[in-house]
Order: C-alpha cells, then sequence, then structure tokens
C-alpha cells in the first residue's frame, strides 16, 4: 500500500476481516519477534508455521508421540526456536528452521501457559503456570524445576497452591506470571488480586502491589517496550499499570528502595516498595453489558489496547486507546473467541475462534488519489483564513538559493543502516530468523481414466516399465481394454501355461490367414457415411458380437486361425 495515498486522519488499529486461515482446529497462536512468522498450536498436537507475508504454511511440527491439545505457545527471541505446551503434561521445543525437537520435559500437572526466558537465544529456562498449582521455573536441559511463592506468608521458604477465587468462573483457574522485558524479574497475579515482584534466583518476594477489589487475576502480560503492564482480573476489568523500574539491573533499583524502608514491617514494607515500582493507569471495561473478557494484550507500541469477549455466542474485540477511549469493537462471526494477538509493527490482530479458524483483522484503508501540490490541504468545510504579513511578499531569487545553505562537499553515508526503535534491543549472539525456506512438494501423479479417456501417452501404454503403467497393471488401469476378446484370451491361455502364475503380456504375431483377410478390407472402397449415434452404437454392438464369433484358437505349433 503507498502511503501517500492513505488518508493520514485514520486510526492505527484494524476494522475488518481480510483473511482467515484454516488448518484442522487450532487453538493458540503466537507471532515471531518481527511478525513475518506465526505459530499457531491445534487440538491435535501439531504445530504449524503460517508465512504471513504469503499466508502460506511455511512448517509443520508434529511429534507421533504427542496427540494432544497444545494450551500455549512461544517463540524464542531469536526465532529459531518454539516452546510449545501440550494437555499431556509436556513442554517441548522445536527447532523451526530444521523441524527437530530439541527437548521435551514432563510436569507434574497440564501447564496452560508457558514463556521462553527473554534474555537468552537458546531455550535453556522457561516459566510454566499449571493448573491448580504455583508458577515454576524450568530449567529444559534438566528438567529441574523451581516452584515460586505465591503469598506473602510463605516468603521464599515455601510455597502453596493458589486458592480459588468465589466469583471466578474460570473453569480451570491458574496463578498466571510473565518475565519483563529482560527477564531479571518474575510478576505473579495471585488470586487474592496482588501482583508479586519475585526474584526467581533467590525465590523471594521482592514486592507487593494491591489491585483494587481484591479480584482474582487471569492474566498479566508486558508491553513490548517493557513500559505498561496489563492484568486481565475476574470482576471483569482489564487494568494497565505504568512500570516505575528500569528496564535493566532491575533487583539493584529494588534493593535501593528497600534499603531506605528498613523501618517497616515486613508486609509494610514490601507494599511501600510496590507502590514505587507500579502505579494504575488505567482501567478499561464495558459499563453496559459487564462481560468478561477471554484475553487481552496491547498492541506493537503499546498505544492502543484490545479484550476479546469471553460470551460463548459472539466474537468481539474491543479497542480501547491508552487514554480510555473506546475507538472500535470488531464483531466477528457467531464463534466463541479463544485466543487473539496483535501484530508486533502493523495495525493487524488474530484471534482464534472455537471451531479452530484463525481471522486476521486488517485495516480497510481509504485511498485518496487527489493531485494537489505537496503543501495543499484539503479542508471538508469552509474556514476563515488570515494571512501572514509575509506570506505574498515578492522574495528576489538571489536570498531564494542562499537560504539553501548545503555543503556538495560531504560525503553521503550509503552503507550504515539506522537501527530501528521497534527493534532496538537486538542484541542477540545469533541470527535471528525471519522466513522460512520453501520446501517443494512433489506433484502427485494422478491415476489414468479406466477407459482409457485420461491424459496418458502412447509410450507410457507401450513400455510396461513406466511408472504409470506399474501404478495402472496393479489397479487395473494400465493397459487399453480392447473390445474384442483377443487381449482376454490370450492371458488365459499364457495363465494355463504358466501354473497361474501373472505374466507379462505378449504380442502375438498374426497368421497368414489374417494378413490376406486384412489386405482385402484395406482394397474394399467403401463411402463414409455419416450415422446417428444410436445406429454406430448398434454397429459397434455387432461388430463386437462379430469378433466375438470369429475368436482365434491357438494351435499346438503356436499359429491361430479363425473359425
Amino acid at each position: 500500500m503507498n502511503a501517500a495515498i492513505i488518508d493520514p486522519l485514520q486510526g492505527d488499529f484494524p476494522e475488518v476481516i481480510e483473511e482467515y486461515l484454516e488448518y484442522g482446529i487450532m487453538k493458540c497462536i503466537a507471532f515471531n519477534r518481527r511478525g513475518t512468522l506465526l505459530a499457531a498450536g491445534c487440538s491435535d498436537g501439531t504445530c504449524v508455521i503460517w508465512d504471513f507475508e504469503t499466508r502460506g504454511i511455511a512448517k509443520e511440527l508434529r511429534d507421533k508421540d504427542c496427540v494432544c491439545a497444545i494450551t500455549s505457545i512461544c517463540w524464542s527471541k531469536s526465532g529459531h526456536y518454539v516452546l510449545v505446551s501440550a494437555t499431556d503434561k509436556s513442554l517441548i521445543v522445536w527447532n523451526v528452521l530444521t523441524g527437530e525437537k530439541v527437548t521435551q520435559t514432563a510436569m507434574e500437572k497440564t501447564p496452560l501457559y508457558a514463556r521462553l526466558y527473554p534474555g537468552s537465544c537458546t531455550p535453556s529456562l522457561c516459566l510454566a503456570c499449571s493448573v491448580y498449582s504455583a508458577p515454576v521455573m524450568v530449567d529444559l536441559n534438566s528438567g529441574k524445576t523451581t516452584v515460586l511463592p505465591v503469598s506473602v506468608s510463605e516468603g521464599a521458604n515455601g510455597h502453596s497452591l493458589p486458592s480459588r477465587n468465589k466469583i471466578s468462573d474460570d473453569p480451570a483457574p491458574l496463578t498466571p506470571a510473565c518475565f519483563n522485558k529482560h527477564g531479571d524479574l518474575v510478576y505473579v497475579g495471585s488470586s487474592k488480586g496482588e501482583i508479586l515482584i519475585v526474584d526467581y534466583m533467590n525465590v523471594q518476594v521482592r514486592a507487593i502491589i494491591p489491585v483494587a477489589g481484591n479480584a482474582a487475576i487471569k492474566n498479566i502480560s508486558f508491553s513490548r517496550n517493557g513500559q505498561y503492564l496489563l492484568t486481565n482480573s475476574s470482576d471483569r476489568t482489564i487494568r494497565v499499570f505504568e512500570n516505575s523500574l528500569p528496564l535493566k539491573d532491575g533487583l539493584k533499583t529494588l534493593d535501593e528502595i528497600g534499603n531506605s524502608l528498613n523501618e517497616l514491617s515486613d508486609v509494610e514494607k514490601l507494599k511501600a516498595i510496590g507502590s514505587q515500582c507500579l502505579v494504575l493507569f488505567r482501567e478499561f471495561h464495558d459499563s453496559i453489558t459487564k462481560i468478561h473478557w477471554k484475553a487481552s494484550c496491547f498492541s506493537g507500541d503499546a498505544e492502543w489496547v484490545i479484550g476479546g469477549s469471553a460470551s460463548k455466542g459472539e466474537h468481539k474485540i474491543y479497542i480501547w486507546d491508552r487514554a480510555g477511549h473506546l475507538v472500535k469493537i470488531l464483531e466477528g462471526p457467531k464463534e466463541a473467541l479463544v485466543d487473539l494477538a496483535w501484530h508486533p509493527i502493523r495495525p493487524i490482530v488474530v484471534s482464534v475462534s472455537w471451531t479452530g479458524l484463525v481471522y486476521i483483522w486488517a485495516k480497510d484503508y481509504t485511498e485518496n488519489w487527489s493531485a494537489f501540490a505537496p503543501d495543499f490541504k484539503e479542508l471538508e468545510e469552509n474556514e476563515e483564513y488570515v494571512e501572514r504579513e509575509d506570506e505574498f511578499d515578492i522574495v528576489p531569487e538571489s536570498e531564494k538559493v542562499r537560504e539553501l545553505d548545503i555543503n556538495e562537499d560531504e560525503e553521503v553515508d550509503i552503507l550504515s543502516v539506522d537501527k530501528d526503535s521497534t527493534f532496538s534491543d537486538s542484541d542477540m549472539s545469533q541470527e535471528e530468523l525471519r522466513f522460512l525456506p520453501p520446501c517443494p512438494s512433489p506433484d502427485v501423479i494422478e491415476q489414468q481414466d479406466k477407459f482409457g479417456g485420461g491424459s496418458s501417452t502412447s509410450a507410457d501404454r507401450k513400455n510396461p516399465g513406466s511408472p504409470l503403467s506399474a501404478e495402472g497393471g496393479q489397479n487395473g488401469l494400465g493397459e487399453n481394454h480392447l473390445p474384442n476378446g483377443l487381449e482376454a484370451v490370450a492371458n488365459s491361455v499364457a495363465g494355463d501355461a504358466g501354473g497361474g502364475e501373472t505374466r507379462l503380456k505378449r504380442k502375438r504375431k498374426p497368421s497368414e490367414k489374417g494378413l490376406e483377410l486384412q489386405v482385402e478390407k484395406v482394397k474394399k472402397p467403401g463411402k463414409k457415411n455419416v450415422k446417428s449415434p444410436a445406429q454406430s452404437l448398434k454397429l459397434q454392438s455387432s461388430s463386437v458380437v462379430n469378433d466375438d464369433a470369429r475368436m482365434p484358437v491357438v494351435q499346438d505349433d503356436g499359429s491361430d486361425y479363425y473359425q
């Protein structure tokens, strides 16, 4: 799309369904860091990688031992690996480029949510949130797990199962957790309506942030820039918090804040530290319908917040700006929404329906082909304009030239590449995987028509060793079936002589009498009359009867004659 013909007054959020993707029954989706590949987990344990530019399947990751539904999927920072969690209590890491399984870890309970450590390009550590269990840190190489605390009373000395909240309508509650931008801290949303900042290396709670209403937190996630934290609570409210900690060295800042509050008790101190870490920025909810939210996330630049309705009979996506204004409600088919994701750099939302289809919501661009001057502004209604004092003054040409102060001797740098602000943290030792090479599949050979009306050539019919002839011979379709019984008799004779063994068909040498009859037919002049289809069909049937009446008889010396 040409940016010059796009109306700049349009908002950068999707409006209509542009396309849908279909592959089995997809349950969860995730974009890679650049937004060029889309991974989807299916109900049969398959992980399919879509090329989002061409909307075609680039890779299928399938484990013959895993046929259970996938609950979550996550990309590594470099894009070379994906982590999937399944209902068979397993965590599997796949190599996207080769399609091989790297590691597989068995969990005690079904993981509903798993995320890779963002501080490394190679998958070595992940955060898993299982049903009716506290979040755990999993070492993917050794399989060792470390349970994180979910309440203040436990601190770093123990762990317990999260209590089920009475107002929660989630059939499988879990304690959600996520890494911050660089992965040095873990933010846990408890069932008591609190956000805990946990140092997972020392297994210690470092700060507590109470959430208004004390409702159980169902989902928690950071924006791509790490400046905002989003929570989805069971009180039907989506909240956005502003992160006051630095993106790097967050533990050092927590130590400095804690040293200045030593006079407070343990719980009060943790809450005081938390008040300086997260500040409530905005709340989003539907004040009319009071609906629950199935999923929620930020846009790529954190300017928009979206929430997917949890109602079973509708597919609605609410879009708010960061100021709290509802700007758009996307209404899809009458199918429940399961998961959604916003494209990292484009105004595109991808949602998964209950039937397993993936819908792509894009912007409905309005093209403006008006040919005006670059500095011309098109007005929708008349406006009173007051000209400047020097706007229409005549300026000498010499002064215009003098204003252009350009150093023509300065060298222009055409080799350096400016860093994109969206991916300014690309401090990766491994090259990022953006696209997958195509893998062409061989064409499927279609079977020939039974009555010789297919696309096979005469060479395929004559050569019994060709693939088409061999395949057709096995299916009974390879040879051209003649209307008379010559080949049938020849095959029966050959079968009797060989004791019932299968033999290749051979061509018989015609006898002298047969050659004489063929010569006489050629010499007889005949008129070509046009016959109706009924007459031609009658003649064909009579010729078949005559041919059957004149069947060849094989003599002992190998010659044949006609009766």
